[in-house]
């Protein structure tokens, strides 16, 4: 199969969504953190300086707080009046209700489907740790799934793997994201749509794609798409040891289990040193960042924020996620929050209503907008769960330009 070279093009809205999540990730980080505190005491902002370089903050761990009043109180410490201290607001209790209400829905059936993805079932607590926040877990999940589910996870070893008979498995689980679409599709098919020939770049399993502008009406990408989609569609569930890594149908494969990859996170979204954890066992070459940049209609490769994050692209229509899940819904009222204590500061509590239906509403005053002033784009956290380490190897991303066009 003939390769077409295409030039990367940035997307200024995935990048503002990217930055968006981050800012996002950050607080969720710090309200998990504040929230599991022993002590009930304001907690020096001194002590949590020391988190700047784990939570990958361009700001000082004071002035991210102080920015977001809204979440984080800055109160009087008990024994030392000038040490500047913070607690959790009434509205941060709620939210963090709410996001443990939302992660318990399915999260366990989302590390069932990521470990069905490896080649031995089996990850090290340490390669999914990093996904914690993508995939919606719980902090505590390494202990609390195979005692809630002891016929589907087992731990031993600082390793999570699916047990050994997984009777707890639903029917159907293995199934990736485009065979379910395909399945439904057909039920609701026209005679003339499943006339199409596999040939066809709108055949049953093609990859959905959405080209930069431009690139799509271009024929030799149009003739590379349609020798790519005669290719046979291998489930990224399915044993792949027999097939030649060097191959076409390899590729395919490869860009079948990414797709579904970044289908099982909340964002549809995930980071780049993350998915290198898992190389091996999801059976990706070395150089997989090619697989992102070769095929920029399925995926789109970001450099915001100082880290290099994947992204899939049908995911989002017009900003927003197209099938949103009941925690990011969660995590955009986190934003609303955030957004009111940067526009009212001190006064956004007041401003701020939260009904015991989950919808807030922010009253604004006069002509007030809001653009994004004062948000920390830049803020680059990654949720590690127990505790807030720093263990993302940022020497993968000095080189960050190099790789892209590698």
């Amino acid at each position: 199969m003939q390769k077409v070279r295409l030039k990367w093009v940035k997307n200024r809205g995935l990048d503002h969504i990217i930055a968006r999540t981050t800012s996002i990730r950050a607080s969720c980080l710090l309200l998990d953190h504040l929230a599991r505190l022993p002590s009930s005491s304001p907690v020096p902002a001194r002590s949590l300086a020391r988190l700047q370089k784990p939570l990958g903050l361009t700001v000082p761990v004071l002035r991210f707080l102080r920015r977001h009043p809204t979440l984080f109180a800055e109160t009087l410490h008990p024994r030392f009046p000038t040490l500047p201290s913070f607690s959790l607001t009434p509205a941060s209790d709620i939210l963090l209700g709410r996001l443990a209400r939302a992660s318990a829905l399915d999260s366990h059936l989302r590390l069932a489907r990521l470990l069905l993805l490896t080649r031995s079932k089996s990850l090290p607590l340490a390669s999914v740790l990093p996904l914690r926040f993508d995939l919606g877990l719980p902090y505590n999940f390494a202990a609390a799934f195979p005692v809630a589910h002891p016929d589907l996870f087992a731990v031993s070893n600082n390793h999570i793997s699916l047990s050994t008979t997984a009777s707890g498995l639903p029917k159907g689980i293995a199934i990736s994201s485009l065979q379910r679409r395909h399945a439904e599709a057909i039920e609701g098919a026209t005679y003339r749509a499943l006339s199409r020939p596999p040939s066809s770049s709108i055949a049953p399993l093609a990859f959905p794609m959405r080209f930069p502008r431009g690139y799509g009406g271009m024929k030799r990408v149009k003739a590379w798409m349609d020798e790519f989609h005669r290719l046979p569609y291998i489930s990224p569930y399915d044993d792949a040891s027999g097939i030649d890594p060097e191959s076409d149908i390899y590729e395919k494969r490869n860009i079948g289990l990414l797709h579904e990859l970044l289908g099982l996170m909340v964002h549809k979204m995930v980071r780049r040193n993350a998915i290198r954890l898992l190389r091996e066992e999801l059976g990706l070459p070395h150089k997989f960042t090619r697989l992102f940049t070769r095929y920029p209609g399925v995926f789109y490769l970001s450099l915001k924020c100082k880290t290099t994050t994947v992204v899939l692209r049908e995911g989002y229509e017009r900003g927003k996620l197209v099938e949103q899940h009941p925690l990011a819904a969660v995590r955009d009222k986190v934003f609303y929050v955030m957004r009111t204590g940067v526009l009212f500061r001190g006064k956004g509590l007041s401003k701020l209503v939260l009904d015991e239906d989950g919808d807030e509403e922010v009253v604004m005053d006069g002509d007030e907008e809001f653009h994004g002033e004062g948000m920390d784009e830049d803020a680059d956290v990654e949720c590690f769960g127990m505790d807030i380490v720093d263990n993302e190897d940022n020497t993968d991303d000095e080189d960050n330009e190099r790789d892209i066009y590698d």
